[in-house]
């Protein structure tokens, strides 16, 4: 260990490699996890869903949510720690759809979690190598208590997983083991993480454990193996940031940062003080009280803790502006350096916690406002995440010569700060910290807040469609179960939840006229509220619109599609490849100016495919083909981001309805819709059409849905 420590010391017993994760509510060890890096640990994603009491295999990222770690330390005791979500990779099924209940294997499933502030004093993250059959490896319940070892031995192929099999005494794998390291005594070093394992049948009539016969499965479980996490992590560079390595000799930061250190600290008492500032900073320890780090140690420990540079910048600022200047210049010659330091990291993650749900949940459109050409968003919806992308991103191009340009990350806080009401004030004096530090001018971060201020009061002037999802799930023989969120403009609230009950489509459009009756609509808004129906794709052409009450009493039927604008959006297909994403947000952003596709019977699914995967100015397509592949392509349309798609579901107005839409603009597609709906009612001959319009809006949430949590997990 050099003059800057990482560690406090090196772990010796390799139980201490073992993370406890518990749960949020409850303080209950729900399963382990590993140290990644200085302030990281890696679990499995199933782990974070137990701790926040979310459903087992729940896909979509917690955002903000927070679980706690205790790690061990020096003293044989253990300190406890918040962490969020810094990357989520969601458990899948082969094909990246979400896994079905009563699966017994998966693939994904893991989480790196960020731990909040400094902590330094950490143990050494473990070595980490590859798994191989064969291997004796060692696995510990989540709680880290030496007597829960269990002892297993990989068998057959090493894969995407990996299966394990128990010694026949002492301890097996069961709950709370999820998400822990698997020890490889040989090689000294971690190869993998437990996943899951496999319980004893029980009777399918009571869930009873039947009775023990030799021919039942016996203390199997299965893990993946570190090569796969490798797989999985390096292309969100976790791997890089977590261990950057010494940077190469001749780099010319190094060189540059060296000679800036040696000026700026030119006795051997001011450099001790700086690497002590600096030390206690990033949360390490610290060398000697009297015998300084070289230069050149401090420069390369600027350049290998990704927020060191950005703590000593602040240091300086203070009292050598000019030497401040210096360092961050030659720090922009690498890419291992963050923008924020390791305080205004933690500080800026509290204000968002803090945030109200309806200001979070216009995050990604303040990001999209206040970087208008940024294509793409990060993969999946983590906040932790998306903070990492914009922290990455340059500044704005309008800085005069000679000017520190605003960062991304500021300019989009200055967008979030205007939607924050009596927050916006502690989100400012943030952005007025971190642009004092950067050396950038007060006019250049005031014209950013002032762009802020009008994108705020137009979003105020315009007024949010009210609007309410409804999630059909089928339950055999024509009935159908519900739930139903309302959403007047601050994100969805459920009203009602998903029970046994079925209801027939007659009792269904009942329900949803309830709900919609209830509503109270702005008094400047006209419109009626948008009905989106959410479905799996097999449920794409479900005829909800066509849903009517059917009460002898009423006056007026009750046609759900005629009263009411109702779309169809399919979130399975929408992030069913995570690539194609920031297509869909793109494609969006272009809605009033984009082009329209007009598919024919000529073109078939890989054409499509062709002509639309990198074709981001097309943001509506129209399906013109016979009932036989017109699905597969209505889905590929939808996988591939396209938001808005309008097909005919019926045999003989599907032309029709191509070139009535036709004459109808992308945002007006809803009420266009519901205006043929009520046509093809009143005069079947003029109007033969049956359609369907898929809107997906990426400006609008949409709840989680729940899925059926797995038999068997740990």
């Amino acid at each position: 260990m050099g003059w800057f420590g990482t560690a406090a010391s090196d772990v010796e017993d390799p139980v201490r490699h073992v993370v406890s994760v518990r749960g949020a509510e409850n303080g209950k060890i729900v399963g382990g996890g590993l140290l990644l890096g200085s302030t990281t640990v890696l679990t499995c994603a199933h782990v974070v869903n137990a701790a926040l009491d979310r459903p087992m295999l729940e896909p979509r990222s917690p955002g903000l949510g927070q679980v706690a770690v205790e790690i061990g330390d020096d003293a044989g005791g253990a300190r406890r720690f918040h962490a969020s979500v810094a990357h989520w990779i969601a458990p899948r099924t082969r094909d990246g759809g979400p896994v079905p209940a009563g699966a017994d294997e998966w693939l994904g499933d893991l989480a790196v979690l960020r731990i909040a502030g400094s902590p330094g004093g950490l143990p050494a993250a473990p070595r980490l190598t590859a798994m191989a059959p064969g291997q004796r490896v060692t696995a510990w319940h989540g709680s880290g208590e030496a007597a829960t070892y269990a002892r297993l031995t990989v068998h057959g192929a090493v894969g995407a997983r990996a299966y394990l099999d128990g010694a026949p005494t002492g301890m097996a794998v069961g709950p709370g083991y999820s998400g822990g390291p698997l020890w490889c005594g040989t090689e000294q070093a971690v190869v993998g993480l437990v996943v899951a394992h496999f319980m004893p049948p029980r009777d399918r009539a009571t869930g009873a454990a039947l009775p023990h016969s030799p021919q039942h499965l016996v203390r199997r479980s299965w893990g993946v193996p570190w090569q796969r996490v490798e797989e999985e992590l390096r292309p969100l560079g976790v791997l890089d940031d977590e261990a950057p390595g010494a940077p190469d000799p001749d780099d010319p930061a190094l060189l540059l940062l060296t000679e800036a250190i040696e000026d700026a600290f030119p006795s051997s008492s001011s450099l001790v003080a700086g690497a002590q500032r600096l030390a206690r900073a990033c949360g390490v320890t610290s060398g000697s009280d009297v015998v300084p780090p070289t230069p050149q140690e401090f420069a390369v420990f600027l350049l290998s803790h990704p927020r060191a540079l950005a703590a000593l910048s602040g240091t300086l600022r203070r009292g050598a502006p000019h030497d401040a200047d210096r360092v961050l210049a030659a720090g922009g010659l690498s890419h291992t350096p963050k923008l924020l330091s390791p305080q205004e990291h933690t500080a800026l993650r509290g204000h968002l916690r803090t945030l109200p749900p309806e200001v979070l949940a216009r995050f990604p459109e303040a990001v999209r406002a206040a970087l208008p050409h940024l294509a793409a968003l990060p993969d999946g919806d983590g906040a932790e995440a998306l903070l990492d992308h914009l922290e990455a991103l340059p500044g704005d191009g309008r800085a005069p010569s000679g000017e520190r340009r605003v960062p991304a990350l500021l300019r989009v806080m200055e967008y979030v700060a205007a939607l924050c009401g009596p927050r916006r004030a502690a989100l400012r004096l943030w952005s007025d910290g971190v642009a004092a530090r950067l050396g950038i001018e007060r006019a250049a971060l005031g014209e950013r807040r002032f762009d802020a201020q009008e994108w705020a009061r137009s979003l105020r002037a315009r007024v949010f469609r009210v609007r309410v999802l409804v999630q059909v799930n089928p339950a055999g023989q024509g009935r159908h179960r519900l739930r139903i969120w309302c959403d007047e403009g601050a994100g969805p609230r459920q009203v009602s939840t998903d029970s046994v009950r079925s209801y027939s489509a007659p009792e269904a459009a009942r329900e949803v006229l309830r709900v919609l009756d209830s509503l109270t609509p702005p008094a400047e808004d006209e419109r009626p509220p948008l009905v989106e129906v959410l479905v799996d794709r097999a449920g794409l052409n479900l005829p909800v619109d066509e849903w009517t009450v059917r009460d002898p009493d009423a006056l007026v039927p009750g046609v759900l599609g005629v009263e009411f604008p109702l779309v169809v959006h399919c979130p399975e297909l929408l992030r069913r490849h995570g690539r194609f994403m920031s297509h869909w947000r793109s494609r969006w952003n272009r809605l009033d100016s984009g082009k329209t596709l007009v598919v024919s019977e000529a073109m078939d699914r890989d054409t499509i495919y062709s002509r639309l995967v990198n074709q981001l100015d097309t943001v509506r397509v129209c399906v013109d083909v016979p009932p036989g592949p017109r699905d597969g392509i209505v889905q590929t349309c939808l996988a591939l981001g396209i938001p808005v798609v309008v097909w005919d579901r019926g045999r003989d107005g599907a032309a029709h309805t191509v070139r009535h839409m036709a004459r109808v603009a992308t945002r007006e597609l809803p009420d266009g819709v519901r205006d043929y709906r009520a046509g093809a009612r009143a005069s079947p001959p003029d109007y033969p059409g049956r359609p369907v319009l898929a809107w997906a809006d990426a400006d609008r949430t949409v709840p989680r849905l729940r899925l059926t949590e797995p038999q068997e997990s740990t």
